[in-house]
């Protein structure tokens, strides 16, 4: 097992110096009763919040109304929270109403039954008054005491279930389950920036495709994902797709995502958004202009989840070009260099490997890609041989032309055409005669 930092430990001891109880909590027991590293060491005790600014010198009360303190020490910042139990819920999110209590009253206002337990790092004792420890062994997630009423509380723990259930490689119990598809619409009734941040989650931590698969059967993905739930059942050509349905093909990516970014697990989601809706059968079933459509519609769901301006434009461009990296072998040099050196261009590469392994597993233009990447060092960026100003000094009337003129003279020492500055200024006259 993971060792329990010193600022947890120092914490619990100076809590039981002053006579009141002191026990970690929640996920941090969870994870560290299964052998995983914990994220966060949360302390809960019965002393009230004051209490607890009395004793530690750096303290912020981000809960204070909740009874929750957040403690700062040299290893790190710690949650501390009074034993509460939860009034009604009127918002969706938070109890109006909060009653300090015991140990056993605030296991069972929590949401699931692995993340309700104690753990006394002074006696080495599991205190589990929900049932967590016998979950974890039977790889289950189960809501504490009624599922109905665990999700009307807080609706966000319905995709927290299915977060916990991919993560952990854990079964949903049944009556759990059903309880998420009854409210699976409720789920609209949730900030998009909270939903946005556990389908990010469930998209990077771990068996994202079992995840996402979690979400369809519950019923909560078209809800807030509409567009992704539309590709199941969408057939694609088998000589291109063995795999099968666009679905099919897209959870097979995902399957393969190794600890990626936000944004290339969002763009391995929405690449091929624009299928459903370019489907034509031909000579064969066509997508033409999936990439453009795609792109469109991926734009209006980083919109919808609130996503930065920089995520929004790397998940669109992913999406946009994730054909076109294909034809790199018959590109110009110059087009091909112009890709190669785009930031996005290690996400963009990912996304076609695993586009192909969930395909025709044919990786010679990943080969190719990364042959020309190694082999072109600063080619990729050469330092301008003409500026503006240089242009105005040879007789150029300065307007709009002077950014092609330039993209024309880079494409050229790009491609080796031109190679000093006597060449550029002869390659200018000769191309725009003034």
């Amino acid at each position: 097992m993971h060792p329990i930092p010193s600022g947890a430990l120092q914490i619990i001891e100076k809590l039981r110096s002053g006579g009141h109880q002191a026990l970690l909590v929640g996920g941090c027991v969870r994870d560290w009763l299964m052998g995983r590293r914990p994220v966060d060491w949360d302390v809960a005790t019965d002393a009230d919040p004051a209490v607890v600014r009395g004793l530690f010198e750096r303290v912020v009360p981000v809960g204070a109304q909740f009874g929750v303190t957040l403690v700062l020490l040299d290893d790190g910042a710690y949650e501390v929270s009074r034993f509460r139990r939860d009034g009604t819920y009127l918002d969706g999110r938070h109890p109006t109403t909060v009653d300090f209590a015991d140990a056993v009253a605030d296991a069972q206002r929590r949401d699931f039954t692995i993340n309700g337990m104690f753990y006394d790092p002074v006696s080495g004792q599991t205190i589990d008054h929900v049932g967590g420890r016998q979950d974890i062994a039977a790889g289950l997630i189960r809501a504490i005491g009624r599922p109905q009423q665990r999700f009307a509380e807080d609706h966000l723990r319905m995709l927290r279930a299915v977060r916990f259930a991919a993560r952990l490689q854990f079964s949903i119990e049944p009556e759990t389950f059903a309880a998420i598809g009854a409210g699976a619409g409720n789920i609209l009734k949730v900030s998009w920036e909270r939903i946005r941040d556990e389908l990010t989650a469930i998209l990077t931590q771990g068996r994202a495709a079992a995840g996402m698969q979690m979400l369809l059967d519950a019923g909560l993905l078209v809800h807030i994902l509409p567009e992704v739930a539309a590709m199941e059942g969408v057939p694609q050509p088998p000589e291109f797709h063995p795999e099968g349905d666009v679905w099919t093909h897209v959870k097979l990516l995902l399957d393969d995502l190794d600890r990626p970014s936000a944004t290339l697990a969002w763009g391995a989601l929405l690449h091929d958004i624009g299928k459903p809706k370019t489907m034509r059968r031909s000579d064969r079933i066509r997508f033409n202009g999936h990439d453009a459509a795609g792109a469109e519609m991926a734009a209006d769901i980083c919109r919808r989840l609130r996503m930065s301006n920089r995520e929004t434009d790397r998940i669109v461009q992913l999406t946009a070009q994730h054909m076109r990296i294909g034809d790199a072998r018959q590109m110009r040099p110059s087009k091909l260099k112009r890709m190669l050196r785009q930031p996005l261009f290690p996400e963009l590469l990912e996304l076609h490997r695993l586009d192909c392994l969930a395909s025709h597993r044919k990786l010679d233009v990943h080969a190719f890609c990364r042959e020309q990447l190694a082999a072109a060092d600063d080619s990729l960026r050469p330092k301008p041989l003409l500026t503006g100003t240089d242009l105005i000094g040879m007789g150029y009337a300065p307007g709009a032309c002077f950014r092609e003129m330039l993209a024309s003279l880079e494409d050229a020492q790009l491609e080796g055409r031109v190679a000093d500055r006597e060449q550029a200024i002869a390659f200018v006259r000769e191309r725009f005669p003034r």
